[in-house]
């Protein structure tokens, strides 16, 4: 038996903690494994002291991310509960920033509903809004939110 955890085992393990389900954008594991296999996505996971996960460590929070081209999208960022305030989602993005930067990406986008609360981290780090669909959270009880598609320049 090995001691080395699958990184789609941490990615969920955060997930399933750092989203809210209220709103539906936690992903289910068979979307995040397809998306590592694509190729151009890559993951960063992190630990509760803002390093790499050793073999069995648990990760406190990752980024998923696609790359195409000259730009990168930063499709998911989570952080356990119980670590936020810490310093792990600032460390997750920076680094994702730098490892974008040696992919030679000049614009990285994220999305995200209208009125998250971390609308104020991304903007602290630089991101500005650059557009938005109107009323494309539908889902459940939620209905109208829109998204909003923020961008930074590398």
């Amino acid at each position: 038996m090995s001691d080395v955890r699958d990184p789609v085992d941490q990615i969920m393990a955060v997930m399933e903690n750092a989203f809210d389900p209220t709103f539906g954008e936690a992903w289910n594991r068979r979307q995040v494994g397809d998306a590592l296999v694509m190729g151009k996505c890559h993951y960063l996971l992190l630990d509760k002291n803002l390093h790499e996960p050793d073999g069995a460590g648990e990760a406190a929070g990752f980024t998923l991310s696609r790359h195409a081209a000259d730009e990168e999208e930063l499709l998911l960022i989570a952080v356990l509960p119980q670590y936020r305030r810490r310093g792990v989602a600032t460390a997750l993005l920076r680094r994702l920033v730098a490892e974008a930067r040696s992919r030679a990406v000049t614009r990285m986008f994220l999305e995200m509903r209208d009125g998250n609360p971390a609308e104020a981290f991304y903007r602290q780090h630089g991101f500005l809004p650059v557009g938005r669909h109107r009323n494309y959270y539908n889902r459940g009880s939620i209905s109208g939110i829109d998204a909003i598609t923020f961008a930074l320049d590398l």
